[in-house]
């Protein structure tokens, strides 16, 4: 929709693609960095296991429902615009979390901070896609893949340094740089927004789908404390339930859907985010309590418990570029299958973890394990499920997966307290690694069985993005 003098040269190319990647990794870097900062703002503003859970999911509930009207809002304002808004209230919220007196404030503002994300990851990524064609989408996109990636594992490592050596209220003013460099750049790039003045955006999804959202996770969060047998778990399940139906029911008659469901008769498209909800519910399982219990269970500092998944982000960044380029030559379907099972066997040598912890023989294996399958994952995902549909929609299909995603991870750490009986010991481990092992595997079979590879001239003549 943008337009420029040189709209797909070699400069505006590059400063597309760092555009996108910075936009997004303040996204992915926030959505993970928390997790290592959560036992030090537990032990200072008060809050348990619930506290934990909806300081996580409050972020998750927003974005997870309005990344969908991302589009809708770019096809309005403007996608620069919406990006710049996006990065602006992201670095507002950021600052409120920071300065947070107490456990509901700090909840409240991260789901201020969620909207904010919402806006920024479909737009960076419909930015490279709206430049890119060709062979050198697919390796756009594989950069921008293993870049956003890693964001999610150094957020640990860079939040740990902060927790011990500053406050864990550092930890959210990380982002402040990346955001200021990235409005930078795109004053430099001087790209013009082209608004469609038919577009409209549809505010009764977008509630509908927060409300189911926020309802289901109130039940399976608060039921820890409150009881299944609770009126008030049952009535939040209820209309949690009543707000998704009437959602898929306005998608189906809305006329200009924030989720059109008609993209999922595309058979790549529907299996890509089917696999997509059970492989990233385990990614944002895993990584939450993995940086829990290296502290409360394991009793290593936050640098140390941070710094345990640096070896999966070594292997992120040096290799996704590469393996989304082999997956546009070879089709995704393999890739899809082989990555999330190496995940989950990756994920099962957490069962191996003792009460006389030793990282080096208990947890490092695994996260060398799992560092390779997510590599192998995550480019060719994005390849299959963004190649099945026509580029003219990506934008909407990128959102889609990417609430997909955000919304597997909120339904996960909401269902934390239900795994581990309400206490994350040893045993409350390993029932967390049994299922997250179980989830990514699962995620492999769907890909086997749905995925199907484009025919060969197709990938050979235009690869699809990875």
């Amino acid at each position: 929709m943008e337009q420029t003098t040189d709209a797909t040269g070699p400069r505006a190319q590059r400063l597309v693609l760092l555009i996108a990647i910075l936009a997004s990794f303040v996204s992915f870097l926030d959505g993970t960095v928390v997790n290592v900062a959560l036992p030090a703002i537990q032990r200072e503003l008060g809050g348990g296991l619930v506290t934990q859970q909806w300081v996580v999911d409050a972020y998750l509930i927003t974005l997870g429902a309005l990344i969908l009207v991302a589009g809708s809002l770019s096809d309005v304002f403007g996608r620069i615009v919406v990006l710049r808004a996006g990065l602006v209230g992201f670095g507002i919220a950021s600052v409120a979390i920071a300065a947070a007196p107490d456990p509901l404030f700090l909840v409240l503002a991260r789901g201020v901070q969620g909207v904010a994300a919402a806006l920024l990851v479909p737009s960076s990524l419909a930015l490279i896609t709206s430049t890119f064609r060709g062979p050198a989408q697919a390796r756009a996109i594989g950069t921008w893949t293993g870049a956003t990636t890693a964001a999610m594992l150094v957020g640990p490592v860079l939040g740990g340094v902060f927790v011990d050596l500053v406050s864990w209220r550092v930890v959210f003013l990380i982002n402040v740089l990346p955001i200021a460099a990235t409005l930078w750049l795109l004053v430099v790039l001087r790209r013009r927004d082209v608004r469609d003045p038919a577009a409209r955006v549809d505010w009764i999804g977008a509630v509908l789908c927060t409300a189911s959202l926020a309802g289901t996770v109130f039940a399976l969060i608060e039921q820890e404390r409150l009881g299944w047998s609770s009126p008030v778990i049952w009535a939040s399940a209820a209309g949690g339930i009543l707000c998704l139906v009437g959602f898929v029911v306005r998608q189906r008659f809305a006329a200009q859907p924030m989720m059109p469901l008609s993209l999922f008769r595309v058979r790549n498209f529907s299996a890509g985010n089917l696999a997509t909800a059970f492989v990233y519910g385990a990614l944002s399982l895993n990584g939450l309590v993995l940086a829990l219990y290296l502290q409360q269970g394991a009793g290593l500092p936050a640098t140390l418990a941070g710094l345990a998944s640096l070896p999966s982000t070594v292997i992120m960044i040096l290799f996704s570029s590469k393996v989304g380029t082999w997956a546009g030559r070879l089709g995704p379907r393999l890739f899809m299958t082989v990555g999330p099972l190496v995940m989950a066997g990756g994920v099962a040598l957490l069962l191996t973890v003792r009460e006389d912890f030793d990282y080096w023989t208990q947890v490092l294996p695994s996260v060398v394990v799992f560092g390779i399958g997510l590599t192998v994952t995550v480019a060719p995902l994005t390849a299959a499920i963004l190649g099945a549909i026509d580029p003219a929609r990506s934008g909407i299909a990128s959102a889609v997966n990417n609430a997909v995603a955000r919304v597997a991870g909120l339904i996960t750490v909401a269902t934390l307290g239900a795994i581990v009986g309400g206490v994350l010991d040893l045993v409350g481990f390993w029932r967390v690694a049994a299922v997250t092992a179980a989830l990514m595997a699962i995620g492999g079979v769907i890909s086997f069985l749905g995925i199907r590879n484009p025919p060969r001239e197709v990938t050979d003549a235009t690869p699809a993005p990875a």
